[in-house]
């Protein structure tokens, strides 16, 4: 048997196995229909006959993160592949949604909108694979809790706020409530939350000999939260936060930020946001300010690194950039395989991680779809019980916020524009647990 083969093997293998949860369903004549053209992907189906439902992923595939989120889309398809495009009794057609535009260059909440309602309005489609940004989840998971014979099942490999699943510093008042308009939860997603984040993020800090941290945010949900939380983890390590204000996405120059920066007497900086906000200048300017004695450290908002080093060139270097999650070089037996398989399949052979997470919420969402009554309704249910057991990331579940079990925090530092693996952290929930 080829090496090919026995990974198709295993991941068949982790889709029927990955819930441990009761459930059946019967086979059905119906055929899917397909989500618009104008968002959406040709369905892609290669089994026999007609597939009976569709996931769908949502993801930005325009802007700065393209290269990115288009392989994950490749992921998700590698793995429907793998599964004969089969859950069970059920056949699975796949289409991938954008929910960016061109003029953005990234997440539009118009699109986020647009499409919660094509998802949430069509049926056919039983689970839904996304978002990659906190602030577009924000939007679509309460219509897909309303949608009709919902809740539509939703699950993230990238999101990362807080407050979309459970309480805590930083988050919005009435959340995660407001995003669950009938009283069922939906939504899960395999990634720490921020507060795991930014704890890794200040226990980094605290390793790297850091005592006086300046904070930035680019005053969104997902950059006010992470920065929040570093916040409050670096204070509690006895590291000093000597500033705390916002970045303008479309500010010219940031040479101003850097002055009063510098005045702080500040040793490093941490940029709480996304870099398609002018993260990339934003870099620049700072090391331009500040020199290279001033460490610069950022959350996965400033992936991929690519993109920061687009903006920035050498001035990205020397930075460290969490990532919710291992890096492939540590992953299990399965998910090394994956990415060996599925590398070879990829220009340069090079698996981004957020492919690996795509490629698990793809399988955990066929084995739920497989587990369930064939209902969206059953499908999110079987997603909040999910129990994954030697899956692509190893063996975690799903608490009942919609929460992985699973919490380590990758810390990589850019070298000569690369991004290379520093150190892998799984803070103490006393230290999440920070107010």
């Amino acid at each position: 048997m080829s090496r090919g083969m026995k990974v198709g093997a295993l991941v068949g293998l982790a889709v029927l196995l990955a819930v441990v949860a009761a459930g059946c369903g019967g086979k059905s004549a119906k055929k899917a229909t397909a989500l618009p053209a104008s968002a959406c992907s040709d369905i892609y189906y290669e089994g026999d006959g007609s597939p009976q439902y569709v996931i769908a992923s949502d993801l930005p595939l325009q802007g700065s993160g393209r290269t990115q989120t288009v392989q994950m889309t490749a992921a998700i398809k590698y793995i429907l592949k793998q599964a004969n495009f089969k859950a069970g009794d059920y056949t699975i057609g796949y289409q991938s949604c954008d929910d960016s535009t061109a003029q953005a260059g990234k997440w539009d909440s118009a699109k986020c909108s647009s499409n919660a309602n094509d998802y949430a309005n069509n049926n056919s489609v039983i689970g839904v694979i996304g978002t990659f940004n906190s602030g577009c989840a924000e939007i679509i998971i309460p219509v897909l809790n309303k949608a009709p014979n919902g809740p539509v099942g939703m699950i993230s490999p990238a999101n990362t706020y807080v407050g979309l699943t459970h309480k805590g510093p930083g988050t919005a008042p009435g959340e995660p409530e407001k995003y669950y308009p009938s009283g069922t939860r939906n939504y899960v997603r395999i990634v720490a939350a921020d507060d795991f984040q930014g704890a890794a993020d200040a226990l980094n800090a605290q390793g790297l000999g850091l005592k006086k941290i300046y904070v930035l945010n680019d005053k969104e949900a997902y950059g006010q939260g992470v920065a929040t939380n570093f916040a409050n983890s670096a204070k509690s390590l006895g590291i000093g936060i000597v500033g705390f204000t916002a970045w303008d996405g479309k500010a010219s120059s940031y040479q101003g930020i850097a002055t009063s920066i510098k005045q702080s007497g500040a040793d490093a900086v941490f940029l709480g946001g996304l870099v398609c906000e002018n993260g990339g200048k934003l870099v620049k300017d700072l090391r331009a300010g500040l020199g290279a004695g001033v460490t610069l450290l950022a959350p996965d908002g400033f992936t991929p690194v690519s993109a920061v080093v687009d903006g920035a060139g050498t001035a990205a270097d020397g930075m460290y950039i969490s990532v919710a999650g291992v890096p492939n070089e540590q992953l299990g037996t399965v998910g090394k395989a994956f990415v060996t398989d599925f590398g070879a399949t990829q220009p340069g052979g090079t698996v981004d991680p957020y492919s690996t997470y795509a490629a698990q919420a793809a399988s955990l969402l066929l084995a739920s779809i497989a587990a369930s009554d064939g209902t969206r309704a059953g499908v999110a249910s079987q997603l909040l019980v999910a129990k994954v057991l030697n899956g692509l990331l190893g063996t975690f579940s799903i608490n009942k916020n919609g929460d992985t079990t699973s919490n380590p925090v990758t810390q990589y530092k850019v070298v000569n524009g690369k991004s290379t693996t520093y150190k892998v952290i799984t803070p103490p929930l006393t230290l999440v647990n920070v107010s």
